[in-house]
């Protein structure tokens, strides 16, 4: 707990949204120096408490995410000054600063070379961590918000001075709480137990949308002739679509089966079925959301920022759904999940790659 509430003392003295500001505007430090700053003492608790990492490695994760987060803080904004483009970038920064810091944890744990199972395992334990910390969020809510108000039945107003610690500093305590209640430090990420509780429940919820998730993009794509023209004139269809991608991502990540005799044959053979016809429709879906982007970019006034973020986000996630399908027609029935397992291994180089160009290249390019 001491890394836990080393966080949290963090966040609560970069919490006075008044004074920590970037630039002097209305986006305060901790809105993107949160993840790095979690992930930075999560990754002092992993080395203390797990398998002991080459100082080398965790002394050089440290120093990009520090960096990384003090870029976006100073670095970029004295480049941009006070502009429409500060407030583009810092809100990118702030979406792709977690994606940085989840990357350090895995290679933290993985190291440079690692395999395929350790990453997938890594991959599924990270879905639960997360899914865990938004549990403590959602209960921590709870507790502020019945605090709150049975102090406000009594006409007692808490002053933001009192309130402050307890829910910015609650925040900071829940990345190490999650990591600590779902994952084993002594243990790989291969070596972690995925047979029962949140594990179990995450690949059951999963493969349970698989269907119904299913039958929505068959419809969907049912009715986009009569609905071609609206992402091409709309940007917001644009980032639904987006939203969209990383959601079916997850779902076909989550449905995956970690190891072979997980399920039984008949089981795998209707799942995969299942998996193909997601990734072919979402392929199908993305495809279409990628023309109306170049459209965009072509006629609206040429390539901004946050058009290029979208397109290399699209071009790398119809990568990946295009191996994964080529690869599955391919495949045989007994390789489909080592397959499919080795496919989002490799796509996790991608993810981190273009999170870390959109940190720092904005500025310099725009």
């Amino acid at each position: 707990m001491l890394f836990a509430v080393l966080t949290g003392l963090l966040f609560w003295a970069l919490s006075d949204f008044n004074r920590l500001t970037i630039a002097g505007g209305d986006v305060p430090y901790l809105v993107l120096v949160w993840a790095p700053l979690a992930a930075t003492t999560t990754l002092f608790f992993l080395a203390l408490t797990g398998p002991r990492p080459s100082p080398r490695r965790l002394a050089g994760l440290v120093i990009v995410l520090l960096a990384a987060g003090a870029w976006a803080v100073w670095g970029a904004p004295a480049l941009l000054q006070r502009s429409s483009t500060l407030d583009h970038y810092l809100a990118l920064s702030g979406i792709h600063l977690p994606l940085l810091a989840w990357g350090a944890l895995g290679l933290m744990l993985l190291g440079w070379r690692s395999t395929t199972g350790e990453r997938f395992a890594f991959l599924i334990k990270s879905i639960e961590v997360i899914i865990t910390a938004g549990l403590y969020l959602m209960a921590g809510m709870a507790f502020v918000g019945i605090t709150v108000g049975l102090f406000d039945a009594l006409g007692i107003e808490i002053p933001e001075q009192v309130m402050r610690p307890f829910a910015v500093g609650g925040f900071g305590v829940l990345p190490i709480l999650a990591v600590v209640s779902v994952y084993d430090p002594a243990r790989s990420p291969a070596g972690q137990d995925f047979s029962q509780g949140l594990s179990r429940f995450v690949h059951t919820l999963m493969r349970l949308l698989l269907l119904p998730t299913l039958v929505v993009l068959v419809i969907y794509t049912l009715f986009i002739p009569f609905n071609f023209m609206q992402p091409f004139q709309e940007r917001d269809v644009l980032i639904i679509y987006n939203i969209m991608l990383f959601a079916v991502m997850g779902l076909l990540l989550g449905a995956t089966p970690l190891r072979e005799g997980e399920t039984s044959d008949a089981f795998k053979r209707w799942l995969r079925r299942g998996l193909i016809g997601v990734v072919a429709l979402a392929l199908l879906v993305s495809g279409y959301a990628m023309a109306a982007t170049v459209y965009r970019t072509v006629s609206m006034g040429g390539m901004t920022m946050n058009r290029m973020t979208i397109i290399g986000w699209n071009v790398i996630n119809i990568a990946i759904l295009g191996v994964l399908l080529y690869r599955q027609v391919r495949s045989n029935v007994q390789e489909w999940v080592a397959t499919t397992q080795e496919v989002f291994a490799l796509a996790t180089n991608a993810y981190l790659a273009w999170a870390l160009f959109i940190v720092l290249s904005p500025p310099l390019l725009f």
